[in-house]
C-alpha cells in the first residue's frame, strides 16, 4: 500500500521541559528568558537536518561544538546537553544523562507511536534475525488479505512502510527508532517486528517504547569490552530489561540462565509470561520429533490451539529453536495456525544460511551472519551433521573496537572445526584489519591464512577446494557495505562473491579436482 504523509501534533518547548523534569533529568534550572511557549518543529541531533524551531540534542562521543554552532545558524532555538557550550549563543537545557533524555524526547516528538502499533521485540545472543524474519513471514501471511505487510527493524534491513534500507545498527538510535514507528503507523501498518540489542537496552534507546510482546531467545558471552559491557552480568541483565516494557514475555526454557530470565519476566509489572522449549514438555510451546525430510525440516509442536506439525524449508536444524520462539509469540498474539504454518514454510532470511554449490555439488558455500561463539558453535555442529566427512574452510573476521572476546572465541571455535581458516576484513572501522586478523590467528589451531581483501579471501577459500568441501563465509551475510574508519563503503556482498568464485571453480573443469577414493 502507498505510504501516507506522517502528521504529528507539535508541542511547545514547555512540554519537553516538563517531561525531563518529571523524569528527574535536569542538572540545572532552566536559563532565564527561554521561550518556553515556542513550538518545537523538530527534535534532532544532526545539524544537517536542522530547520527553524529545532530543539537540538548534543550527543555522541564524536560531538563537537561546531555542530551546535551550525545548528544555531540553521534555526535551532535551544539545545539539550550534559555540558554547556557558552561559545554558542543558544539557551541550554542541561541534563544529567543524555542517553536517558533522548528516548523520551523522541517519543514525545513522534507522538508515542508504539502505543498504537503492535511492536514485537526479540533479544538474545543468537537467532534474533531469523526469529524476526520468521515472525515477519507469518504476519505477512496473516495480513495478506488486507493488503498490508509487517514492518521490520533488524540487523539486516529495515522496512517501515516508507523507508527500506540495509541496516547498520541492530537497534537504531531513539529518534530514528521512533520515526520508523511513526512511519509504520502513517502507512497503515499494524505490526512491526524488531531486534532489540543489549546496547539498545543498556543505553535506553528503546525507553518509552511499548512492546506488545517480546521474546528472550538465549544468552552467551558476547559484546564484552570496555565500550560495550564490562562483564557478562552487565550484558545479561541489560537484555532482561526488555521485560519491563512488554505486555507478553516469552522465554526459552532451554537457554543458559533460563530460570533467572523467567523470574525477571514474571516479576515485570503487568506482563503475561509464556515459555517455549525443545526439551521441557511443560513449556507453553513444546517442540519435538525434529527430523530432516529431503531438504526440509519437520517438527511437531504441542501448543494448545497451535499444536501440530510444522515445516521449515530453510537449512539449519538449529532454526527449530527460532521457529518455536515465533510460534510462542504468535500464540500470545492470537495469530491463526494456517498463517503460522504457511509463513514458516515460506520463511527466508537474507544472508542467513544461504547455500550455493558448484555444478557437480562437490563444493558448497554457506553464507551466514554467525558472528559470536554461540552462533559459531551451533553453525559448525550443524554443518558437521549435514555434511559429514567434508573438508571445512572458514572465512571470517572481527569488527573493530568492540566485542574483543570474539577474537579469541571465534579463533578457537573455527580452529577446532575447520581444516583451513582464512581471516579477513569485517567492519574493521578505526582499527587495522591485519592487526585484528593477527590477533584472531593466535587462537586458531588449524592452518590459517590472512587476506585483508574480503573478496580475495573468499576467492582463495573457494579455489583451495580440490576435494569435497564446505566453505563457511560468516559475519556479513547479504550486507553490501564495510565500515572503514567512520564511513560505510559499498562492497559486493558475500553472496555475490560466493556465486562468482564458485562459477570460476566450475570453469576449471573436473581435472582441477583429485578426489581420494574412500577406503
Amino acid at each position: 500500500m502507498e505510504a501516507t504523509a506522517m502528521e504529528l501534533t507539535r508541542f511547545p518547548l514547555r512540554d519537553y521541559c516538563a517531561l525531563l523534569d518529571k523524569l528527574g533529568l535536569p542538572a540545572a534550572p532552566l536559563p532565564d528568558g527561554m521561550d518556553l511557549d515556542r513550538t518545537v518543529e523538530l527534535v534532532s541531533y544532526s545539524s544537517q537536518e536542522v530547520l527553524p524551531g529545532t530543539l537540538f540534542l548534543c550527543k555522541g562521543a564524536h560531538f563537537k561544538p561546531e555542530y551546535l554552532a551550525d545548528a544555531a545558524k540553521r534555526g535551532a532555538f535551544a539545545y539539550v546537553s550534559e555540558a554547556p557550550y557558552p561559545q554558542v549563543d543558544l539557551p541550554c537545557i542541561l541534563v544529567q544523562d543524555m542517553r536517558r533524555a533522548m528516548a523520551p524526547l523522541a517519543v514525545k516528538y513522534y507522538n508515542a507511536p508504539s502505543q498504537n502499533l503492535k511492536v514485537i521485540g526479540i533479544t538474545g545472543t543468537k537467532g534474533k534475525s531469523s526469529t524476526a524474519y520468521y515472525l515477519k513471514y507469518i504476519l505477512d501471511e496473516y495480513l495478506a488479505p488486507s493488503g498490508k505487510t509487517c514492518g521490520v527493524i533488524s540487523s539486516i534491513d529495515t522496512w517501515d512502510g516508507v523507508e527500506r534500507f540495509e541496516s547498520h545498527l541492530t537497534t537504531p538510535e531513539p529518534l530514528e527508532l521512533q520515526k520508523h514507528f511513526a512511519n509504520a503507523l502513517a502507512s497503515g501498518m499494524e505490526y512491526l517486528v524488531m531486534e532489540v540489542s543489549s546496547q539498545a537496552l543498556k543505553y535506553h534507546r528503546t525507553l518509552g517504547t511499548k512492546f506488545a510482546a517480546a521474546a528472550f531467545l538465549n544468552i552467551g558471552a558476547d559484546h564484552i569490552s570496555p565500550i560495550e559491557h564490562p562483564d557478562f552480568d552487565d550484558y545479561f541483565h541489560s537484555k532482561l530489561k526488555i521485560f519491563q516494557q512488554s505486555g507478553l514475555s516469552c522465554v526459552n526454557l532451554d537457554c543458559d540462565h533460563a530460570q533467572e530470565a523467567l523470574e525477571a519476566a514474571q516479576n515485570a509489572p503487568g506482563a503475561a509470561t509464556s515459555t517455549f522449549s525443545r526439551h521441557n514438555p511443560a513449556a507453553n510451546v513444546y517442540g519435538h520429533d525434529v527430523r530432516k525430510v529431503g531438504g526440509d525440516i519437520l517438527f511437531q509442536v504441542d501448543a494448545a490451539q497451535l499444536s501440530g506439525q510444522y515445516r521449515l524449508t530453510m537449512p539449519g536444524l538449529f532454526n527449530v529453536d527460532n521457529a518455536l520462539a515465533a510460534i510462542n509469540l504468535c500464540q500470545g498474539l492470537h495469530i491463526p495456525q494456517q498463517a503460522v504454518r504457511e509463513g514458516l514454510a515460506k520463511a527466508r532470511v537474507p544472508g542467513r544460511m544461504e547455500v550455493y554449490s558448484t555444478a557437480g555439488g562437490n563444493v558448497t558455500a554457506i553464507v551466514d551472519y554467525a558472528h559470536n561463539r554461540m552462533s559459531f558453535e551451533t553453525l559448525f555442529r550443524s554443518v558437521r551433521q549435514e555434511y559429514p566427512g567434508r573438508r571445512i574452510v572458514t572465512v571470517f573476521g572481527c569488527p573493530g573496537k568492540k566485542a574483543f572476546d570474539r577474537r579469541r572465541d571465534l579463533g578457537e571455535v573455527s580452529g577446532a572445526y575447520s581444516d583451513l581458516v582464512v581471516l579477513t576484513e569485517e567492519d574493521s572501522g578505526e582499527e587495522d584489519t591485519v592487526s585484528i586478523c593477527r590477533e584472531i590467528a593466535t587462537h586458531v589451531a588449524c592452518p590459517c591464512e590472512i587476506q585483508p581483501n574480503r573478496g580475495e579471501a573468499i576467492r582463495q577459500a573457494v579455489l583451495s577446494c580440490r576435494e569435497p568441501s564446505v566453505i563457511l563465509i560468516t559475519g556479513k551475510g547479504a550486507e553490501t557495505r564495510q565500515k572503514r574508519g567512520l564511513e560505510y563503503i559499498d562492497t559486493p556482498s558475500d553472496v555475490e562473491y560466493a556465486q562468482t568464485f564458485l562459477r570460476e571453480l566450475d570453469a576449471k573443469g573436473p581435472s582441477y579436482f583429485f578426489f581420494e577414493k574412500k577406503k
